[in-house]
């Protein structure tokens, strides 16, 4: 089954948003994301990586959309989020950054947008642990879930069967199931539990949903 991971996604730099959001999911989960972005690769700018902070006991997956990923790894290894996620289309070294996130214990992941076709990152495939299919706006909530994207999962499966699949882009209660069942291992839902009146709700009704 699915796992149902809730995002903080700050579209500003304002730092008691962020908390707000966090404050919003860290008790929803023990699986949390966090985007970051840096006004470059994504077109909205939040809270600097020195600046923010995670809920202890948590999985955080970290979700870079920066240009250039590697200028913020002392940070990142000083955070210490349990998998990192930078993007292909980034200017970044994806088989140099994981050797030095391995040696902190931290997982890689690598993030791909819709127009980016599987064929694009078969060579950084042995250096991740995770793939994150992109079915959103960058830097914001909302979007839709394009299911062609669906086939990704079987091509990027074929290379590599033990990938753990992550998908991130208009998750809701009308396609959680046939994302499930396309293969998704992370579901990353950020506006359906954010913008909801009780989050709180619209989590554990995704979670029925996939238990149904």
């Amino acid at each position: 089954m699915s796992t149902i991971c809730p995002t903080v996604t700050c579209q500003s730099e304002d730092l008691q948003e962020y908390r707000t959001q966090m404050e919003r999911v860290e008790n929803l989960s023990d699986r949390i994301q966090v985007d970051l972005m840096d006004g470059e690769f994504a077109p909205t700018k939040s809270p600097s990586i020195d600046k923010i902070w995670f809920p202890e006991g948590k999985q955080i997956d970290l979700h870079l959309m920066y240009q250039h990923p590697a200028d913020v790894l002392n940070d990142v290894l000083e955070l210490h989020p349990s998998m990192l996620i930078v993007h292909q289309e980034a200017h970044v070294d994806i088989a140099t950054l994981a050797s030095a996130l391995r040696v902190g214990g931290i997982k890689v992941g690598l993030a791909i947008l819709p127009e980016t076709p599987v064929s694009d990152c078969l060579d950084e495939l042995e250096h991740v642990d995770h793939v994150l299919i992109f079915s959103g706006v960058l830097g914001h909530f909302g979007g839709k879930a394009d299911l062609n994207l669906l086939k990704k999962v079987n091509q990027l499966k074929k290379y590599k069967p033990s990938l753990e699949i992550g998908w991130d882009g208009g998750v809701n209660t009308d396609n959680v199931q046939e994302l499930t069942d396309g293969g998704v291992d992370v579901l990353n839902v950020g506006g359906f539990i954010q913008e909801a009146t009780d989050p709180k709700a619209a989590y554990q009704q995704l979670c029925n949903l996939l238990q149904s």
